[in-house]
């Protein structure tokens, strides 16, 4: 006889699928609305050009004039993205004038820039040149390098670096050039996160992201204690002891001169050993890292370039995780042809910052007690400028400027704003951060414990909650703090790369669907791939509503500025952005969601391939009275083996057709497989499917696997009868 089948929204994984009957147990691309499964919106690229490097940071705001601007930063460069076009921002920390510093190979694609004296430029930094005159003896011209930007490659010595061309050089090869410009972008960091093993630390010796690092200006010995000079030392601690990494040796100072000399030195702590290095090697500052040394014991995080970018009017505010914080005015004549700037009189190293609204603060998190004085960088402080001035911080009886640290936790994470208060989160607690005017301006408080958040970006706040991802659960604060029932838990924290991935989990909000998304990576993965969902419009207390699936975005921006949810992909196998030359940090796709069934890059169509897997059902045969009836009743316990002549579709809406698979299984350990004749192609002229399906417990799987099709499940009718019992 004909019975509906129907199935509870969400998907549960905290079952097996032999206990989630008239449950959904896997999906993918997949949301629920009005308690039905669908696929998702398709997206499409924006643009025709592909990102240097990881997207950190993504922000939109509509200026006075009325125009919309997304302002995003990789973890190389800072860019606006307004009417279809991508404009480089990025602050520029230098800028060199060389005569004559080329100096190119027969058959090798190396270029070699020499420097008059030291530079402070590592490994891949971006580097643009401009003003280039001429070379000589070289196929390369002046074209291929004036006005371009290039990825640093090697760092031979203090005064030298090398960029790698697209092509080999043909010519003899250069030994003299023309004038050329060389400006320096401030740096960002890595493009993913690593996590330190003690002595296998994976960075020894090169950059970490937020730790100050340059080059060394001459050769020493392995004994030197003396003429140990930083190529840039401005950055570097200089007060008590001290430690800083020089390839595999790390070394301990208490002082360093005006000319860079290192003080107070002792050579091979921390059971390193004492070595030679040459000029140019990459020194790292290492007083800040977390039991150094200790072999194998995990505890230290290198995190990836970051960014917090808001808004204050029309400035976009940008910060670099753990360094200084910039302005670009996109209100000012000819703005896209304008970089940002650094922000007088604000601190140099920050992990974190807001602007709050509508007091108008700008607000860091994990700053300097010392303005000007990244030593002084505590992970737990906050300071806040003068209301309606970003260049003004230090405190006095006439402005709202202060400071407060908080008390619970080991770091500052992150901080959103909220309806009427600043949310901010520290690795183990949540404060609200409320305006209350005069005397104190701001009001802390500690609302959550045991309630840290797992990374800058993983926090969304809509309707006056703040959703967010801890290292142990989902939470929600409306008012008061609360743990998010989740169905699919064991799902992802069983498989998340929490070691080398806690910073890159991000959050975002599709406002549209009612949904709170969490992009992360798996624990084989270095980069997100993965992603959970919840649905606050559909949950209740009694069945909350979780999607999985392999969407995979860095960062997201919900519809209130441009209609529709704008996200970055990372691809780090792909190294082929629009504007760098020799990069080698993969590239970012910048995405509008929710528009078409496809997904649409480059100019090509791809299919999003959608699915959905229900928990097996089984059938017990009805008894009416002494005698079995005939009649069957998927609320069974599986003692009946169950027989599927045919089924009848129900799609709520569908575009061109959906594969319906009817997998089979006789005990909870087989293996599913699919009906003889199944899978069935389902169009939306579709009456019914005869499927001659035989087996003690059946789960259905809705998919579709070509381009231009879409679908919202109704409710199938299946009939069914007993068919022995075994």
């Amino acid at each position: 006889m004909l019975q509906k089948i129907g199935f509870q929204p969400g998907i549960n994984k905290q079952v097996t699928p032999t206990g989630a009957e008239g449950e959904w147990v896997d999906c993918d691309n997949v949301r629920f609305r009005y308690g039905t499964p669908e696929k998702i919106g398709g997206w499409k690229q924006l643009g025709e050009s592909n990102l240097t490097g990881a997207g950190r940071g993504l922000h939109h705001f509509v200026n006075s004039l009325a125009r919309k601007y997304a302002i995003i930063g990789t973890n190389r460069i800072l860019y606006a993205f307004s009417g279809g076009v991508y404009y480089d921002i990025h602050p520029i920390k230098s800028t060199t004038t060389l005569t004559s510093a080329f100096t190119t190979t027969n058959g090798s694609p190396t270029v070699t820039i020499t420097f008059g004296s030291a530079h402070s430029i590592s490994a891949g930094d971006i580097i643009l040149l401009d003003n280039f005159s001429s070379i000589t003896n070289s196929d390369f011209a002046s074209a291929d390098f004036d006005d371009k930007k290039f990825m640093v490659t090697t760092v031979p010595n203090s005064t030298t670096l090398t960029v790698t061309m697209p092509s080999n050089e043909s010519g003899s090869g250069a030994t003299t050039s023309g004038g050329v410009r060389v400006q320096h972008y401030y740096p960002v960091g890595p493009a993913v996160q690593a996590k330190g093993f003690g002595w296998s630390l994976g960075s020894w010796g090169g950059e970490v992201a937020g730790e100050p690092a340059t080059t060394l200006q001459n050769g020493i010995t392995d004994t030197a204690t003396s003429g140990i000079i930083l190529v840039d030392s401005s950055q570097f601690p200089t007060s008590g002891t001290n430690f800083l990494i020089i390839d595999s040796e790390e070394i301990s100072y208490t002082g360093i001169a005006a000319t860079g000399e290192l003080t107070g030195v002792t050579r091979g702590v921390a059971g390193t050993t004492a070595a030679a290095h040459s000029g140019g090697a990459t020194i790292t500052s290492s007083t800040n890292f977390v039991a150094w040394g200790e072999a194998a014991s995990g505890d230290l995080v290198l995190e990836p370039g970051m960014w917090s970018i808001d808004n204050f009017g029309d400035k976009a505010i940008c910060l670099i995780h753990d360094s200084a914080v910039f302005e670009w005015n996109s209100a000012a004549t000819n703005a896209t042809d304008t970089r940002a700037v650094i922000i007088t009189g604000a601190p140099t190293a920050s992990r974190h910052m807001v602007v709050s609204t509508p007091d108008r603060h700008l607000v860091f998190y994990g700053t300097e007690t010392t303005i000007g004085s990244p030593s002084t960088q505590d992970d737990m402080f906050v300071r806040f400028s003068d209301q309606e001035d970003i260049n003004t911080y230090t405190p006095t009886a006439t402005n709202t400027a202060g400071t407060q640290r908080l008390a619970d936790g080991s770091q500052i994470r992150g901080a959103i704003r909220g309806r009427d208060a600043l949310y901010v989160w520290t690795d183990t607690a949540l404060f609200t951060q409320r305006f209350v005017g005069s005397p104190f301006t701001f009001a802390f408080s500690q609302v959550g414990t045991n309630c840290g958040l797992v990374g800058q970006n993983a926090c969304v706040e809509v309707d006056g909650s703040a959703y967010w991802m801890s290292e142990n659960g989902f939470f929600r604060y409306a008012g008061k703090l609360e743990s998010l029932p989740c169905l699919v838990e064991d799902h992802v924290y069983n498989d998340i790369n929490l070691d080398s991935g806690n910073q890159m989990v991000s959050a975002g909000l599709n406002n549209l669907f009612g949904e709170v998304m969490w992009f992360y990576p798996t624990s084989s993965s270095s980069v997100v791939n993965r992603m959970v969902a919840y649905n606050y419009f559909d949950s209740s207390p009694q069945r909350p509503v979780w999607t999985v699936g392999t969407l995979a975005r860095t960062m997201w921006q919900d519809s209130a500025v441009f209609g529709l949810p704008h996200a970055t992909e990372y691809d780090s196998a792909n190294d082929t952005s629009f504007d760098v030359v020799g990069n080698t940090e993969g590239r970012t796709t910048y995405y509008e969601h929710e528009t078409g069934t496809d997904q649409v890059r480059g100019g090509a169509t791809t299919v999003i391939a959608a699915s959905i897997e229900s928990g097996d059902f089984d059938i017990t045969q009805r008894i009416v009275g002494n005698q079995q009836s005939g009649m069957a009743d998927t609320r069974g316990d599986g003692e009946y083996i169950m027989k599927i002549r045919r089924f009848i579709p129900d799609f709520i809406s569908q575009t061109g057709d959906t594969r319906v698979t009817l997998n089979l299984r006789n005990y909870p350990n087989n293996t599913q497989s699919s009906s003889s004749l199944g899978p069935f192609t389902i169009s939306s002229s579709t009456d019914k499917v005869d499927t001659r399906a035989r087996a003690r417990a059946i789960a259905l799987k809705i998919e579709n696997t070509a381009a231009n099709q879409s679908w919202k499940l109704g409710t199938f009718r299946l009939d069914i009868q007993p068919d022995g019992r075994r």
